[in-house]
């Protein structure tokens, strides 16, 4: 193996612990299991990417009651294109 090092926000550093102990696998096995699923897809995991997403969701009010529906007309407004 090659030592490297890498850069996490403290986000990850702690969701990667909580997995480690839950999972009884080393923070650097779980690293280099994603990167391994990554490398043979060509993209990340699909259930990373909608827990994130679904994270997200609610998160934001306002004030329209449309926006599920006129979310490209809103967007189109803001950024004057």
């Amino acid at each position: 193996m090659v030592r490297t090092q890498i850069q996490l926000t403290e986000n990850q550093v702690r969701k990667l612990r909580e997995l480690s102990l839950s999972s009884n696998e080393s923070v650097a096995s779980l690293i280099r299991n994603a990167i391994d699923r990554f490398l043979e897809t060509g993209k990340p995991n699909r259930g990373a990417q909608y827990r994130q997403a679904m994270s997200l969701a609610g998160k934001y009010k306002t004030d329209q009651y449309d926006t599920a529906v006129e979310h490209d007309r809103y967007l189109k407004e803001a950024f004057g294109s």
